[in-house]
């Protein structure tokens, strides 16, 4: 069945291939001069963050190269490394947790004139999301149609905090909107793939495109509020 699909559908290993890398240049281009290519004359970084760069990077990493490995039909080492891939998930969304709270006391936002409160709801929304997406994912791993698609999406869910960082104009003007928009590109682009190849969008990227589109138009809408911003506070303590 894997080779009537493969030949069915040529494209595929391209496309997700691309995707692992461009959503893996995003990270690259969003956190080059913070964390990649940290200059010197900066204050090191805490542990703490340098600990999450390594293993967010080490998500991409392994993205690219799963899909490589499907790409050359080594579905058996696919298999194998998806166990390490299940458990950065999770240390990732542990390090989400407490970098996001770290980042709420120390007043840190990648946007000037945005109070943390408020922006402490996107990686909220990330923990939130992410969480669910890659928790499908491994649960569907015998289904590669589901699996494939759910493991973009909470690849595309995590990059947001990368295009934050974006010297773009637009990024600092429009904020926390602007930057979903681009994050939204991509989920796009999938699904456009998808139609354009099969002639429907998977329900996997029905269900999955709406969990990150709705999340985002929550989060936009809770954050100034003032439960959101009280809950904020009895995080801070």
């Amino acid at each position: 069945m894997a080779a009537v699909g493969a030949r069915a559908f040529p494209y595929d290993r391209m496309f997700y291939s691309g995707m692992a890398v461009v959503a893996a240049a995003i990270v690259v281009i969003g956190f080059s001069s913070t964390f990649f290519l940290r200059s010197a004359s900066l204050p090191p970084l805490p542990q703490l963050l340098i600990v999450h760069g390594i293993v967010f990077s080490s998500w991409f990493a392994l993205f690219i190269v799963q899909t490589s490995l499907i790409a050359a039909n080594r579905r058996d080492i696919h298999r194998k490394l998806g166990v390490v891939g299940a458990c950065l998930a999770a240390a990732m969304v542990v390090l989400m947790v407490v970098a996001s709270v770290q980042s709420l006391r120390l007043g840190h936002t990648p946007l000037k004139g945005l109070d943390p409160r408020s922006f402490f709801a996107i990686p909220a929304r990330d923990i939130v999301t992410f969480s669910i997406l890659v928790s499908a994912a491994i649960f569907l791993r015998r289904h590669p149609e589901s699996h494939k698609r759910l493991m973009i999406l909470a690849t595309i869910d995590i990059v947001d905090a990368a295009i934050a960082r974006f010297p773009i104009d637009a990024i600092a003007a429009y904020g926390p909107p602007a930057f979903f928009g681009i994050q939204d590109t991509l989920i796009v682009a999938a699904l456009i793939y998808d139609f354009s190849t099969r002639g429907r969008v998977h329900p996997a990227y029905k269900w999955g495109a709406a969990l990150i589109i709705l999340s985002q138009a929550l989060c936009l809408a809770i954050s100034g509020t003032l439960p959101w911003l009280a809950f904020a506070d009895w995080v801070l303590g």
